[in-house]
């Protein structure tokens, strides 16, 4: 395997709505939600309420995270590349991020992330979290005071447009562009706050988190050129 991908942690999240109902939420939230509904609403009959279930786990300051899959490639025992991934999730966001928090401390010098859409969403939500359960930020996350090119972040979706700044693609429609087995089964990014709260299956979160990551490690793959990971070789935990 190329020394390249050996030092880069494969990512990414899920995040739901900080409680389950809009009427738990405290006043004051409710005020603030207000304003950001106000910008979301695309039907007239769409309520506060109806937009909160559906975008507020969007937003650091509205959600929370109740998934983290990370991954990294290594050198099989048959000598050829083999991907590992490993599943933190719990109702109990303070512990996940704290258990993240020490993965990404442990990480070797010179060490990078990679999410597909993360210099947006994953990592400034993760940071922004951190922070607001006074967390201190780990290195790789802590950007203060650094050069654009000092920053250790990977992101397929930049990588796709290509200064093209106007443009988005998803990390579905390029595993299909690419080839890519598809990280989708009866799970999408629009059922985790349902299956949270409703199913209460955190195991299903997981399962379809950890696709996304095999799905994101083999997309950055196809784009430098190297070929797949078999499906043989790849280690969930």
């Amino acid at each position: 395997m190329h020394p390249e991908f050996r030092d880069i942690l494969f990512l990414d999240i899920e995040t739901v709505a900080q409680v389950e109902y809009y009427q738990q939420l405290p006043e004051r939230f409710k005020t603030h939600w207000a304003r950001k509904a106000g910008f979301l609403k695309r039907e007239p009959q769409q309520t506060d309420e109806d937009l909160y279930h559906e975008r507020a786990g969007i937003y650091a300051e509205f959600g929370k995270v109740v998934c983290v899959v990370v991954g990294k490639l290594f050198d099989g025992a048959n000598g050829q590349p083999a991907l590992k991934t490993k599943a933190f999730v719990s109702a109990d966001e303070v512990h996940l991020l704290r258990e993240v928090k020490e993965v990404f401390e442990k990480l070797e010098p010179g060490s990078r992330l990679c999410a597909h859409n993360g210099k947006e969403f994953d990592y400034p939500y993760l940071s922004r979290r951190m922070l607001i359960h006074g967390i201190g930020l780990p290195g790789i996350l802590n950007l203060a005071g650094r050069k654009p090119w000092e920053v250790p972040h990977l992101d397929t979706l930049e990588l796709w447009k290509f200064g093209d700044y106007k443009h988005y693609t998803s990390l579905d429609l390029l595993a299909t562009v690419f080839q890519i087995p598809t990280s989708k089964g009866d799970m999408d990014g629009s059922r985790v706050n349902e299956v949270f709260y409703k199913e209460k299956d955190l195991n299903k979160i997981s399962d379809y988190c950890t696709r996304d990551v095999v799905a994101l490690t083999q997309l950055y793959l196809r784009m430098k050129g190297a070929p797949l990971i078999e499906e043989q070789n790849i280690v969930k935990t």
